[in-house]
């Protein structure tokens, strides 16, 4: 779940910036207006804090090789206030840190060895101290680019339904030829149904609180532009829109005509005649993913929480095809924001009430609105943790619990008290709590922007003091 180039993509963005992309109007922070305001949920004032595999494990500093270490963060993250753990247990690899009938098991990588039993020993060890337990997925990864190793490496009938890109020159390009984690095609049934088989062996062979599935999106705005991709959205266009000359569309550049790099990410330059259905399209393909993995997890255990993680920045989000809103919330027809990439009906693609709960990543360094000139006088404004919280809670109506989070470690915090702060608000506004990104950050100096241990930071935000 390292996001560590996104976040200084944004963190490059002037404060100003606000909704950069498509929005035409801000709402002022003005309460008393007279506009019926989304209800507030009393916050449960929970404390999830996530474990990466690659960084706590397969990382030379990360310190969850040894059982007895292991036991020693638990301890100390139980005294500080901390209430559960959402553990990766599906690598970038695609591989999985159990047995798994659909996906190797990662034992071992870069010479840094897995604990025997380490998923039932992480679950046995919460319950022990009464922390609650997630698992978590990268849902649609399925190979390591970088190192060229994964299930997409092993299996080459299932690397045929790898991410298509374009790149800058309009080429279309696999996601590993990026360099990066290898993204399969959402769309793609075969995709989707192994995604399904995972999720609905976890909650089969596990006594767990949920999943959290991250990484269950495109990989960017710029994917997936596979044939199988333009055969399924024509299929869309004609049964959607009832439009039968979609076949003779010109692919991809009805949709996207020409690309640009900014600041090293490819963008539309120049869109096309579909461009808007085609977002719609990418959304829609995600919903309905969404409605399968929770009737697989309602249908082996029906209390069992589905979650997921996005980023909390919505008016962006859609380039990744994802629309975590509520059904009820409509970025086209609204009377306080207008997305100019929303296309009438694009609401029904809002997925919020799938959730059990929804992890947003509030991973800003700005706290308050009023932190700063720019944005004093706004309500909404997607780079600062209040103004976040405020259209989190706008868009998806609190159909779930949220939990607001912060990546402590990436994030340039100048000080331990702007993390304490940070984390006393958000457990007096989140309807669910909050998440914590993530426990290397906290363990190891190292990886923090301090350089420091951060317990003492975190005790004092979660217990006030």
């Amino acid at each position: 779940m390292k996001r560590i180039i996104k976040l200084a993509l944004l963190f490059a963005l002037p404060i100003i910036v606000g909704f950069s992309s498509g929005c035409k109007k801000e709402k002022q922070a003005i309460v008393d207006n007279g506009k019926e305001e989304t209800p507030r949920i009393e916050p449960k004032r929970e404390v999830l804090v996530w474990v990466d595999a690659q960084s706590n494990i397969f990382q030379n500093r990360g310190r969850f090789r040894d059982k007895d270490d292991i036991k020693v963060i638990l301890d100390s993250l139980k005294i500080v206030g901390v209430t559960g753990l959402v553990v990766d247990i599906k690598h970038n690899t695609g591989y999985t840190l159990y047995n798994s009938a659909y996906a190797g098991m990662l034992t071992s990588l870069d010479g840094y060895n897995l604990p025997e039993n380490y998923v039932e020993f992480m679950i046995s060890e919460a319950k022990a101290r009464k922390l609650n337990i997630f698992l978590a997925i990268n849902t649609f990864v399925w190979g390591n680019g970088s190192k060229k190793r994964g299930v997409i490496y092993d299996d080459p009938e299932f690397k045929k339904y790898e991410a298509i890109l374009c790149d800058v020159n309009g080429n279309r390009v696999t996601s590993t030829d990026f360099g990066a984690n290898a993204f399969m095609n959402p769309a793609a049934a075969v995709v989707q149904d192994r995604a399904l088989n995972v999720i609905k062996e976890i909650a089969s062979k596990f006594d767990i609180d949920g999943i959290v599935l991250d990484y269950c999106r495109y990989k960017d705005i710029n994917a997936d532009f596979s044939d199988l991709s333009k055969e399924l959205f024509i299929q869309f266009l004609k049964d959607k829109f009832n439009d039968n000359d979609a076949k003779y569309m010109q692919f991809p550049k009805d949709i996207v005509s020409s690309w640009k790099s900014t600041n090293g990410v490819i963008e539309p330059n120049v869109t096309g005649k579909y461009y808007q259905k085609w977002l719609y399209f990418r959304s829609s393909v995600l919903k309905n993913f969404f409605v399968k993995a929770r009737a697989a997890v309602k249908s082996v255990k029906p209390d069992l929480k589905l979650g997921a993680y996005t980023g909390a920045w919505y008016n962006t989000y859609y380039k990744v095809g994802v629309n975590w809103a509520s059904e009820d919330y409509d970025p086209f027809y609204d009377d306080d924001l207008t997305f100019s990439w929303a296309y009438p009906g694009y609401k029904e693609t809002g997925y919020a009430e799938q959730l059990d709960l929804l992890m947003t990543g509030n991973y800003f360094k700005q706290l308050m609105l009023s932190d700063n000139p720019a944005t004093m006088n706004l309500f909404y404004h997607w780079w600062s943790v209040e103004g976040s919280i405020n259209g989190v809670d706008y868009v998806t109506k609190n159909k779930m619990p949220i939990y607001s989070s912060l990546d402590v470690g990436n994030v340039p915090y100048d000080n331990e008290a702007e993390i304490s702060n940070s984390i006393k608000y958000i457990l007096n506004r989140s309807s669910g709590g909050l998440m914590l990104f993530d426990v290397v950050h906290i363990t190891v100096p190292h990886y923090n922007n301090l350089k420091i241990p951060l317990w003492n930071a975190i005790e004092k935000g979660i217990k006030g003091k």
